[in-house]
């Protein structure tokens, strides 16, 4: 490839890495608006997401070489199929659920990161590591305490949040790419 063959895939690639922040950011924007509806979408894409796997189980289940594996299979594909189904279909519940699961993960995470800051607070800086533990749990209380009414907004909140970091961050980065390209030639 040439040099100017090289350039134009640059740009063509950064140029569709900044269109692809601009919405992720767009839509992480939309998401903090309105963390309900966002929440009730993810809860649907997922329950679809468990279904499409249940089928694939069902369809694994063709490859099996004796009765019993076959049928194991085909049982839990089945189970996938109408556990998935139910989540897409009762989307409120899903996201009930997902938010108690958001809530469990925070408290795992800062009553890890507490042991982890008993083990490193000799080292420097090692106060942060106890900061993101207590941050943490503070979260899952925050989530946790009002269950089940903080569904209508944790997942979409986080969603968006994480939507606005990462698709400023990409176009940030596409931009300085682009410019360092320039600064090269």
């Amino acid at each position: 490839m040439s040099d100017e063959s090289i350039t134009d895939v640059f740009k063509e690639v950064t140029g569709l890495s900044m269109g692809s922040g601009i919405v992720m950011f767009l839509l992480g924007v939309l998401a903090i608006f309105w963390p309900y509806k966002a929440g009730i979408a993810v809860s649907i894409v997922l329950g679809w997401i468990i279904v499409v796997a249940g089928l694939a189980y069902v369809a694994y289940a063709f490859a099996a070489r004796g009765t019993g594996s076959f049928i194991w299979r085909l049982l839990l594909g089945l189970v996938y199929v109408a556990g998935g189904g139910y989540l897409a279909l009762h989307s409120q519940l899903a996201l009930q659920s997902l938010t108690l699961v958001v809530a469990i993960i925070f408290f795992i995470g800062g009553v890890f990161g507490i042991v982890v800051y008993f083990q490193l607070r000799s080292l420097p800086r090692s106060g942060w590591i106890l900061f993101e533990a207590i941050l943490s749990l503070v979260l899952a209380y925050v989530i946790a305490r009002p269950w089940p009414a903080s569904s209508t907004w944790v997942v979409g909140l986080l969603l968006g949040i994480n939507f606005v970091v990462s698709g400023f961050t990409r176009f940030m980065y596409s931009v300085q790419a682009r410019r360092a390209l320039k600064a090269i030639q």
